[in-house]
């Protein structure tokens, strides 16, 4: 479902008055978009891990150091788990039998990493990831975030790791890396900031739609609605629909525009928030972000609450995923049937990386020996499960053995006969 576009111009100080129905909006398990998010399980962990391999002189890394990484790559179990269940991708090896085992990658993994850094180091691919960078910092205002926001999103947005030395020293006309106060810890920290105000840039998503490629038809404050989709058997009850309806029609405030001025308990101000994070998510190449990483952002621009706010009364525009140990935002009309509607270059390439992936978990279930990993399981079980109940009957009779012992003993000192021992 799509709301219609409207072409009306009306000022911002309409429609500040908040009209949102105090209903309890359900939300909804959507599949499709859960197996999106399922299918990159550890696929940031494995990429992040593969830059920190690659970076290394040698390209290996002693197993014993990265297992002291696990905080910081979030891993779901220990290193050494983590590599056997991605053989395909990571291989251990001992480079003499004095030196610890190390990890390196595979053969397949190596040509993986080189087309993709030939599609970073494309120049349409660059100039594609600084307009979407420059984009984000002006959603700022201030036109600069401090670097570990920045550094939040830099998976999301696609930057090479190593992203201050081999992409933005490239463009000293773009951006600056300065220390300042953090408005928010009031500490110093090193922000990255935009040189200037590109005037080309300030154009969102939704307005290029309505402007059909003329950026002169854009019209300040214009009524542009949000494409709307909602699960199989999702519904809204009519009083929030109807809310909704009319909540659409308000003005369309650019996310490139302050509109800090609105009541912030208003719907206008609803939308424009909306705006924000409607056009932050369009940014990122595969339109979803951890929600820790937006509500970051949005304590850091001023939001406060009002992120999480929209998330929840806007499920036709957003989706909350609860997979993979997180919370993942996704924008909805990026995608069909859990499928992206326009890929990105380093999608591709990371749907590569998937791949691989899955071929070490059906590498585990390939038979050894004629017996299949799960068969192996169920035997090493129960082989475990006999050799406790063994254990268990012996410290029984040890423990009988003992008691008949004692008595022995006591028969004894009252000079009394002894009973047979028998076990």
């Amino acid at each position: 479902m799509m709301m219609s576009l409207y072409s009306t111009k009306l000022p911002h100080q309409l429609n500040q008055a908040r009209t949102f129905i105090a209903a309890r909006i359900k939300w909804a398990c959507d599949p499709y978009l859960d197996t999106a998010v399922s299918k990159e399980k550890d696929l940031k962990q494995i990429i992040s891990i593969k830059n920190q391999l690659i970076s290394s002189p040698s390209k290996s890394l002693p197993l014993s150091s990265l297992s002291l990484l696990k905080p910081h790559f979030n891993l779901s179990t220990t290193a050494l788990n983590f590599f056997h269940k991605y053989s395909t991708v990571f291989s251990q090896f001992q480079p003499s039998p004095s030196l610890p085992f190390h990890i390196k990658l595979t053969p397949q993994a190596i040509s993986l990493h080189k087309e993709e850094q030939l599609i970073l180091k494309s120049q349409p691919l660059r100039d594609d990831t600084i307009k979407r960078l420059a984009k984000l910092l002006m959603l700022s205002g201030a036109k600069r975030l401090p670097l570990h926001i920045v550094d939040r999103f830099k998976y999301d947005l696609g930057l090479p790791h190593d992203y201050i030395t081999a992409l933005l020293s490239d463009y000293p006309e773009y951006f600056n890396v300065c220390e300042d106060k953090d408005c928010l810890t009031n500490k110093d920290t090193f922000f990255l900031e935009l040189v200037s105000w590109k005037d080309e840039l300030a154009v969102s998503e939704m307005e290029k739609r309505v402007s059909l490629e003329d950026l002169r038809n854009v019209k300040r404050g214009e009524r542009i609605g949000f494409p709307l989709n909602f699960p199989n058997g999702f519904d809204l009850k009519k009083k929030v629909r109807d809310w909704v309806f009319e909540w659409q029609g308000l003005p369309y405030i650019s996310p490139y525009e302050n509109a800090f001025h609105l009541n912030p308990n208003g719907d206008q101000a609803e939308k424009w928030t909306v705006t924000v994070l409607h056009e932050l998510l369009w940014l990122l190449v595969s339109k979803k972000t951890e929600k820790e990483n937006v509500l970051q952002l949005g304590d850091y621009l001023g939001f406060g609450n009002r992120f999480n706010k929209a998330l929840v009364h806007h499920p036709g525009i957003f989706y909350v995923s609860n997979k993979i140990r997180t919370q993942t935002v996704v924008l909805r009309e990026a995608y069909r049937k859990g499928f992206l509607v326009h890929k990105h270059l380093l999608m591709g390439m990371r749907f590569r990386y998937i791949r691989l992936m899955s071929k070490a978990k059906k590498k585990r279930r390939k038979s050894v020996g004629g017996v299949s990993h799960f068969q192996l399981q169920r035997q090493v079980s129960s082989t475990k499960k006999g050799i406790e109940r063994k254990l268990n009957i012996k410290a029984g009779r040890k423990k009988k053995r003992d008691q008949m012992t004692l008595q022995n003993l006591n028969l004894r000192m009252w000079g009394l006969q002894t009973p047979t021992l028998r076990m």
